[in-house]
């Protein structure tokens, strides 16, 4: 009913990063072409979106020489490898103030950094199936509402009229903001790399970190695959490998690595205009402008540790709570599938900030699944609380040191 008769392929892999040859995957080039430099003013681990917003952003208040430094290929980590939801809908206030910011960032994204990245605001619908989630979510509008958002609590035949393909019988209500969106993930990054690179950043993929150098209580710099960078001030931007990076320096953090599967479609009509999710199961899908599905859903039953394998049982968790959503979609074909590691946390807040126990070294990690929205105004705050010591509230509130002192903080709203 809904495929279109012209299929477009979406098996492909990642293109490569048309802003930049020497972002390709040839990396004897890279290693050739690009010497890694002895000193920098800042060295930020990890090239994905975080570590290029937070690059960029210092860029431009004064840091003299930024090195990213990247283990692979751009869009390697969980940053090519998520659904690209945008959305202000959130229960914590933290987390509803940062994306309207976020959001409004990505809005002029293209046009700022010169690169079409397929912003659309479609909005995000979520739905409720219990009274429970109903609570959760008539709290969290009446949050975002406060803060100037125009969600709204709606009845399921509201969520039926908004999108028609819906299955109601058992939904009670949802919750509707149609200034949420979704990007295009890799041209997003490429456009921050691109960004870096004309403000003066070095960039270097292929190039993995092995250990933070320290002189006492101070970070002198990194070690790396291909020699050494002096620099006072580290900022381990790795998403999910974070904990094992600050193991080389005898820090222990509570985040853990957690495997989140996505799949896509082959390409249909256009019929679904905003992300669907589903908080009961954590299921999430959108449609591309190319026409197919991509979602996830939540997989309690993966393995431990730093795991991007594809499994059966997603498909399944995955096909049954779709259908049970949308039951037009019960002979939609499965084109590719992929998987990334969330960075979680135990209270579900990111760990961001410098550490008490090492001067120079400051952590941007923990953001479960959710950093690739959050960078850019994360990126922007962070680097003007390096440079100008603004935002100090932020990053006190998310600093890893709330553990030890028992200040737990909370998020509801979290899907996958």
């Amino acid at each position: 009913m809904l495929r279109n008769e012209r299929h477009v392929p979406s098996n492909q892999p990642p293109p490569p990063d048309p802003t930049d040859r020497r972002y390709g995957t040839d990396a004897a080039t890279i290693r050739a072409t690009r010497p890694l430099p002895e000193q920098a003013d800042v060295v930020v681990v990890g090239a994905g979106i975080m570590g290029l917003a937070l690059a960029w952003e210092l860029s431009r208040l004064g840091p003299r020489r930024i090195v990213v430094i990247e283990r692979s290929y751009l869009c390697s980590g969980a940053s090519g490898r998520n659904g690209g939801g945008v959305r202000a809908q959130w229960s914590s206030e933290t987390n509803v103030r940062l994306m309207k910011e976020s959001i409004e960032i990505c809005r002029s994204f293209a046009t700022r950094m010169r690169i079409n990245v397929w912003f659309r605001q479609g909005g995000y619908l979520f739905l409720a199936r219990d009274e429970s989630m109903v609570r959760t979510l008539e709290a969290s509008v009446q949050l975002q509402r406060a803060h100037g958002l125009p969600t709204r609590l709606i009845d399921a035949a509201e969520c039926k009229a908004i999108v028609p393909q819906l299955d109601t019988t058992r939904i009670i209500a949802g919750s509707y903001n149609p200034r949420d969106g979704v990007v295009f993930p890799w041209p997003f990054v490429w456009g921050y790399a691109r960004a870096c690179r004309r403000s003066g950043v070095e960039v270097h993929p292929f190039t993995e970190v092995t250990a933070i150098d320290t002189q006492g209580r101070r970070v002198t710099g990194v070690t790396t695959t291909r020699g050494r960078v002096r620099a006072p001030l580290v900022v381990l931007a790795t998403g999910a490998w974070t904990p094992q990076l600050a193991r080389t320096v005898g820090l222990e953090l509570p985040n853990r690595p957690h495997r989140h599967e996505i799949c896509s479609t082959e390409s249909l009509a256009p019929f679904l205009r905003p992300l669907v999710a589903d908080l009961s199961t954590g299921l999430y899908v959108s449609q591309s402008m190319r026409g197919e599905l991509v979602g996830g859903i939540s997989n309690p039953d993966v393995p431990e540790g730093l795991d991007t394998r594809s499994s059966m049982r997603f498909l399944g968790l995955y096909a049954r709570a779709l259908v049970r959503t949308m039951p037009v979609l019960a002979g939609v074909r499965v084109l590719r599938q992929w998987a990334g590691c969330y960075d979680v946390t135990p209270d579900g807040a990111p760990i961001v900030g410098r550490v008490d126990e090492l001067d120079g070294l400051v952590l941007c990690c923990g953001f479960v699944g959710h950093g690739f929205m959050m960078a850019p105004v994360v990126g922007r705050k962070l680097a003007r609380h390096l440079v100008l010591g603004e935002e100090r509230e932020l990053f006190e509130l998310w600093n890893l040191r709330r553990y030890r002192e028992g200040r737990w903080l909370g998020e509801s709203m979290i899907l996958g």
